[in-house]
């Protein structure tokens, strides 16, 4: 192999450690909120394009640090078994040394160019995905109630990039995105479960695995969305038609995990792990909308 194809194999692997696609979605809910909390003319060019940067290095050396950490787990899952850890496409020190300089740097974009309770914000959510979540999945099903805080910290974070402010409407961002990993893991978790198994994780919420009253814990934490999404018009963040539509959708949302609790099978589980993709990013926009 020449030195021209070793490098562009070396970069393409950092890239698939950085989880891009992952990264750019926890990227995108944080400008979601900036915008929602600075409104489309309130826009400071210089934080949003800091935050989008500083964000995505950040996230992705949180991805980054957790393949590090699961090395042994991917190898033994087909899902993750081609990831370049197991495959030894890096070494363990060159990822290292490469997560650790993205999340230093990004944590001193946020902290330089957004504000410090920003880059806090962003040092906290690495900190507990990688050394609180990420052993956790091995141990419990709690793992997952411990990563929907690292998980709602983008939304939070977009917010605090605005307004340098913690207060209800942050937790009212937050709230959202909080509930909504329950289903979306969940969701996940099911399809998944055969793998994850092979890799000693457990993320379903009951030892039973694919059950009807694991389906009903999914249908049961789904339908705390439709009171949680009310919470930015009860702060008075969006307006009142926005605040229906997004009932609405959160009423389908819980439709199709009654779905999974009716037949509780991997057909009906994908339904539900692709509407929660869709779900997120489409309240956000509704809210923003809203509150133009």
């Amino acid at each position: 192999m020449n030195h021209s194809s070793s490098t562009n194999s070396k970069f393409s692997s950092l890239k698939e450690l950085l989880k891009l696609r992952l990264t750019s979605l926890v990227v995108f809910s944080s400008i979601l909120s900036y915008i929602l909390a600075a409104g489309i003319s309130g826009i400071d060019w210089s934080v949003f394009i800091a935050l989008i940067v500083g964000g995505f290095m950040i996230a992705g050396a949180s991805n980054g640090l957790n393949q590090i950490l699961e090395i042994e787990s991917d190898g033994l899952m087909t899902r993750t078994e081609n990831r370049p850890l197991p495959k030894n496409r890096l070494t363990i020190k060159e990822s290292l040394i490469f997560c650790i300089a993205m999340g230093v740097g990004g944590f001193i974009i946020l902290w330089q160019f957004v504000n410090l309770n920003a880059a806090l914000l962003g040092l906290l959510a690495l900190v507990l995905y990688a050394f609180a979540y990420t052993p956790l999945k091995k141990k419990t099903p709690w793992a997952v109630f411990v990563g929907a805080f690292p998980g709602a910290i983008p939304s939070m974070l977009g917010w605090i990039a605005a307004t340098n402010h913690f207060g209800l409407e942050a937790g009212a961002v937050f709230a959202i995105q909080f509930v909504w990993q329950f289903p979306h893991f969940w969701s996940i978790a099911w399809v998944l479960d055969d793998d994850y198994k092979l890799g000693g994780i457990r993320l379903l919420p009951l030892k039973e695995g694919r059950t009807k009253r694991t389906a009903l814990h999914v249908l049961g934490y789904t339908a705390f969305l439709i009171p949680v999404c009310t919470f930015p018009w009860l702060l008075e963040m969006t307006g009142i038609i926005s605040t229906i539509l997004a009932v609405a959708i959160s009423i389908y949302f819980v439709y199709v995990a009654f779905k999974l609790y009716q037949s509780h099978d991997i057909k009906s589980a994908k339904r539900l792990m692709f509407a929660s993709f869709i779900y997120l990013p489409l309240i956000q926009i509704i809210l923003i909308l809203g509150s133009l």
